[in-house]
Parts: structure tokens; sequence; C-alpha cells
């Protein structure tokens, strides 16, 4: 290995590094809003709707949360589907399983769950065996997925089928995924194959990494690295930072996206290029945003602290650059696209407009923050991003989508699932 390749994989690694942060999601993205501001790009931006969108995510809040009782944006949220409790029902088939154990359980379930909901397409639908309801969309993915992991579909342990190990998802047939998702010509799943491949990719890269995942390879072993990496009890004053965990996933699981984007050879995921992007070094003209990563981390902050482990600095999370987010910002104007017949094209994820659109909601959605607090007389230690996103803007942007377009997103975008 020559001393030039080391030395270039070395600064590969620092920028990677630089760009996992979401100081850098959020800089990256500031600088494109600065842009469409001063009228260049494909977006222009109407402040004064701000407050608009801002009374929408209010009410939407309120008709939610009568009580203003807002839990996270969480992966969990869609486990709660039809008002049954599937938490408690992991919990009896988890019982006798001490607090780490049961912890890399449910950590198992969101990761295999996170992954699996792309857009499902609007065809698709679940029934549930046990209730007899029917469930589409995330909702549909969510519970289609609890009762797959619950049923062993991610384990290759029979004894233990409440878990996901490296040699259970290397071995997922997309057939057996089809089956689990009630998969037919008469209700098909968009994107089923490229979910298969990327739980199958997932447990390579688990099994590539027994330092962090342990020799059976589950992602559940996350928890031991971040809390409790000196033996199984879990310390009195455990606390962990929410970019602690992002910055676990960033780095143990970056070889899973399909997405081609490298620098020096370091895969980067979800972080794409744009011309007008200024940055030190490598990561010049590279805007970051981590989407599934971060909505990972969003989901994985309550089994945490259901485990006793004390969780803070949530806001250092950004808002997800998807497209009910960025659609709540089109549909209320707080975005206008210069050229209207752009929403007709179908865009790829790295296009410029889509960089663009995707930069534009997080920077915005953070301007919007303080507006929806205010609004709704609690501060940030009351009512973190995180909640405002389940309030919130997702809610409202995903209605606001139905209303319109019978819930497809404002601009079409060819997505393999893994960015939006």
């Amino acid at each position: 290995m020559s001393d030039v390749f080391v030395h270039e994989r070395a600064n590969g690694e620092l920028a990677a590094a630089e760009l996992r942060t979401t100081r850098a999601v959020r800089a990256r993205c500031a600088q494109l809003l600065a842009r469409a501001r001063g009228g260049a790009g494909w977006f222009d931006v109407d402040d004064g709707a701000l407050d608009e969108a801002a009374d929408r995510v209010a009410d939407t809040t309120r008709q939610r949360f009568p009580r203003l009782h807002i839990p996270l944006h969480s992966r969990w949220r869609h486990f709660e589907a039809g008002g049954i409790d599937r938490k408690a029902q992991l919990e009896r088939l988890l019982s006798g399983l001490n607090a780490p154990e049961r912890a890399h359980a449910m950590i198992d379930l969101t990761t295999v769950s996170v992954l699996l909901d792309a857009g499902a397409g609007a065809d698709w639908k679940y029934v549930e065996p046990a209730s007899g309801q029917v469930f589409r969309r995330s909702e549909g993915l969510g519970v289609a997925s609890f009762h797959a992991f619950t049923a062993g579909l991610f384990s290759s342990d029979p004894r233990h089928p409440c878990q996901a190990d490296s040699e259970g998802l290397r071995a997922l047939v997309t057939e057996d995924l089809a089956e689990a998702f009630q998969v037919s010509d008469a209700n098909p799943l968009v994107g089923l194959e490229g979910r298969a491949v990327l739980l199958r990719r997932l447990g390579e890269i688990l099994a590539e990494q027994p330092e962090v995942f342990g020799e059976a390879g589950r992602p559940g072993s996350l928890f031991d690295v971040i809390i409790s990496p000196l033996g199984p009890e879990i310390p009195h004053t455990a606390d962990v930072d929410a970019h602690d965990i992002l910055s676990q996933l960033l780095l143990s699981l970056s070889g899973i996206w399909p997405a081609g984007n490298q620098v020096a050879g370091v895969p980067l995921g979800d972080c794409w290029r744009h011309p007008a992007v200024r940055g030190e070094g490598l990561t010049d003209g590279w805007v970051p945003f981590h989407k599934l990563s971060q909505w990972l981390t969003y989901s994985l902050l309550e089994p945490f602290a259901w485990a006793g482990v004390q969780v803070h600095g949530i806001d250092r999370l950004t808002a997800l650059p998807e497209y009910r987010n960025g659609g709540l910002l089109l549909d209320t104007g707080v975005l206008r696209l210069r050229d209207a017949q752009a929403a007709q094209q179908l865009w790829q994820p790295g296009d410029e407009i889509i960089v663009e659109w995707r930069a534009l909601t997080v920077a915005l959605i953070e301007e919007m923050v303080p507006r929806v607090r205010e609004r709704l007389g609690l501060v940030a230690e009351q009512l973190p991003l995180g909640c405002i996103l389940e309030g919130g803007t997702w809610a409202a942007g995903r209605q606001l989508a139905q209303d319109r377009r019978g819930g497809l997103p404002p601009l079409r975008v060819a997505s393999d699932g893994t960015v939006f």
C-alpha cells in the first residue's frame, strides 16, 4: 500500500468525520438557504409564509395532542397504530430478560423496521391478523415489520426469535419478506427487492464488525458499545447524548447505503454534491443530510431511555429532510419553484434541485421551531425539535399531501427508499 494512498485515505476519513456531524448538516444547509434568499437556485423563499406554516403545525399538534403531551418523532409511534400497545406485547415476549437484553431486542427491532420504512406506494396495505385492522404506508410498514420481527424472520436462532442477527439477515429471502408483508400482484409493495437487499447488506456489515456488534452480529450490541462496555449492568449514572448514537451509527453502518457517494474511497451515505456549497479540504462541495440515520437515532432514543439511560442533546439532531417536511414548505408557500414545470419532471436524489429542496427543508423547519413553541406556549425543554416533528411538521405535511395530491409528494423523486 503506497504512502500516497494511505495519506489520501486518511484525509478522506477526516473529511467523512466532519460530514458525519449535524454541525456540518446545519452549516451547509444554511449556505443554501442564504443563497436562495439572495435570489439564486431553484426556489424562492417567502419568509412571511413561515408564520402561516407555523400556525398550521401548531394547530395540527393541538388536534393530535390536546394536552400537549407530545412524544418524540419515532418509529415507535407506528408500532402504536390502531391504538394497540405493541410495545407491551413485545415486553411480554421478552419477559425474563434483563434490562440490557431487552434493550438489545428493541434496538434490533427498531433498526430493521426503520430500514424497511421506504415509501410503500399507494396500492399496498397490511391486514393485521390478530386485530383485523388495515394499515397503509408508514404505519403498515411499521406494524408488518413488528410482526415479522416477533415471528423470527430476522433471527438465525429459532430459540430466540425476537432478535436480528447477521446470519439471519444475510439469509433473508425476498419471497419470505414478501410473504411477511402480504405482497401479491393485487397488493404490490414498492421497492420490495431493494428492502431485502438493504437488510442483507446490513447482515454483511454486522458480521464484519464483531468488535461493535458481537459475534452474533446484532444491531442491539450498539447499546453495549455506547452504555455498558465494561459489563452487563447498566450504570445508575448512565447517560447518552443523541449525537453519540448518531455518530456510532454513521461510523459503523455507513457501508450499507447503496448511494455511491464517497470521498477518497470513504463512503458518505446520504451526502450529496452541490456546486455552490463551500467547505474545508475534501468536504468542499458536499451537503450532508443523513436522514435515515437520524430517523433511526430519533427512534432509538426511547429504547435507551426505557433501559434506564438518561438521554440528552436531542436538539443536536436536525429536522429530517424528507418529502413530508419538505412538502409542508412547498404547500404552505414558504418555498416556491422558480420553474413550475419542475414539478412535472422525475428527479434523482443527487439532482441539484432535490439537494436544494432538502437543504432548505432542514434550515427552514428549524427557523419555524421557535414560532411553533411560542404558539403552543412551550419552551425548548418541554418541546424539543423531535417532538415538533411528531406533533407537528411531519403530520401537517402529510395531511396537505393527502388533501392536494392523494398523498404524493410535490416533487417527483426516483428514490430507492434510503433517502426519502
